[in-house]
């Protein structure tokens, strides 16, 4: 019986220890895909071909240049949100440089992505998950994260209750 009892501890004691072993760095979300599929996400969508009504009016080419078919995501944006394409190329409009002046009146640090990438990191490294978590690969990003998020209907009734108007929100209950 103490046998059979002190295989099954070293076995238990094995599996945790294997399933602290790190897999590199911890990921924001632990989806994971076995890379024997083609990655739908890769292909993207071209603009048909045109031919233009002259053709010594075309650009000289450019190698690594932008091409007149390929997707050009910022500005389609702006087309679709009813904005000026011409405006994404050339950084923001005088309309809103006022928006940004009052932003940054207090500064603005321009490393502030890469400070909160590493400061991100980190506490993914100390929130990795238990050990069983980890060995299942188990998805602990709403656990984690969990404490750091809003609920919107009690901010909503927080800011109601405060006085400020919220036009785009639904209507309060009766």
């Amino acid at each position: 019986m103490r046998a059979a009892t002190g295989i099954i501890t070293l076995a238990v004691v094995a599996v945790l220890g294997l399933s602290a072993c790190s897999r590199g760095e911890p990921r924001l979300m632990t989806t994971t895909s076995a890379g024997r599929s083609p990655d739908e996400f890769a292909i993207l969508p071209t603009r048909p071909l045109q031919m233009p009504p002259e053709l010594g009016a075309l650009p000289e080419p450019t190698p690594g240049g932008a091409n007149r078919v390929d997707a050009q995501p910022q500005s389609d944006a702006a087309i679709a949100l009813g904005g000026n394409p011409g405006v994404v190329a050339g950084g923001p409009s005088p309309a809103d440089a006022a928006l940004l002046a009052h932003a940054q009146r207090n500064g603005a640090d321009p490393a502030i992505r890469t400070q909160l990438a590493a400061e991100d990191l980190e506490f993914r490294r100390q929130n990795r998950g238990r050990p069983l978590e980890r060995l299942f690969n188990v998805n602990v990003y709403f656990r984690v994260y969990g404490p750091q998020s809003l609920d919107p209907h009690a901010e909503l009734a927080r800011w109601r209750q405060a006085g400020a108007r919220t036009p785009a929100a639904p209507p309060p209950a009766p």
